[in-house]
């Protein structure tokens, strides 16, 4: 409901495009939590167009900013932001004693673990959401089309490709 109160709020000042403060580190956790706990490879997107508000576009300005940087900048000009809009999130982190009430903060407490370990381990999962090689790739769903790809489709074709090469 808050997503589509934005749109139709910008729509109504007449603007086309809704710029949301995600950083990197949010897109990283978010790589994450779509793996470990949606069974799902995707990532949260620079730029993206509105299916249910035409001409409507959504950007990610910060996309690539740290937290680190952000916070650095919020403090050396004396700011302050409300931690998360969301009010799921706000509730759960005020009521519940255990700062794990959140999966992205779980993510958070993971990625500082693997830091400990992995020097760029932040920029190896972000990159690894760049250098998919659907070739490599069990199973793909197109998000445009709907359309299900499996490896086995392609498979028969592909031995017949080898196989003229291999006669050549």
């Amino acid at each position: 409901m808050r997503r589509g109160y934005l749109y139709e709020k910008a729509k109504e000042l007449g603007c086309n495009k809704i710029a949301l403060g995600h950083h990197f580190d949010d897109v990283v956790e978010t790589i994450l939590m779509g793996m470990l706990y949606g069974a799902q490879m995707q990532t949260m997107m620079p730029k993206v167009l509105s299916t249910s508000h035409p001409g409507m576009e959504l950007i990610r300005p910060l996309y690539y900013v740290k937290e680190a940087s952000i916070i650095g900048w919020m403090e050396k000009n004396n700011l302050e932001f409300i931690k998360c809009a969301c009010k799921v999130t706000d509730i759960a982190s005020r009521t519940l004693p255990d700062e794990n009430s959140s999966k992205r903060e779980e993510m958070k407490k993971l990625l500082q673990k693997l830091r400990e370990v992995y020097d760029n381990v932040d920029m190896n999962i972000f990159r690894s959401a760049q250098n998919v090689n659907l070739d490599t790739i069990i199973s793909y769903r197109s998000q445009r089309t709907g359309e299900m790809h499996h490896f086995l489709d392609e498979y028969d074709k592909l031995k017949q490709i080898y196989k003229e090469k291999e006669n050549e």
